[in-house]
């Protein structure tokens, strides 16, 4: 199962990890979201142990989505 990333985890889960790490930049409201969100378990069912899998919601995490020049 993919993890929830954030604001204030991201740096913690993400940077720090000593695995490679796939981020899903995603919003509640975005369709191909919502189209992709099956592959992107599937993906992290598949990595589990090898890699990690995360998600994070740009509209409730707009710094780390700012950090990274995501935009909606």
């Amino acid at each position: 199962m993919a993890l929830e990333v954030n604001d204030t985890n991201f740096d913690e889960v993400v940077l720090a990890s000593d695995k490679p790490v796939m981020v899903d930049f995603w919003a509640e409201w975005c369709g191909p979201c919502r189209m992709i969100a099956p592959f992107v378990e599937e993906i992290s069912h598949e990595f589990e142990g090898k890699a990690l899998v995360v998600k994070c919601d740009v509209d409730s995490s707009p710094g780390v989505a700012a950090r990274f020049g995501i935009r909606n």
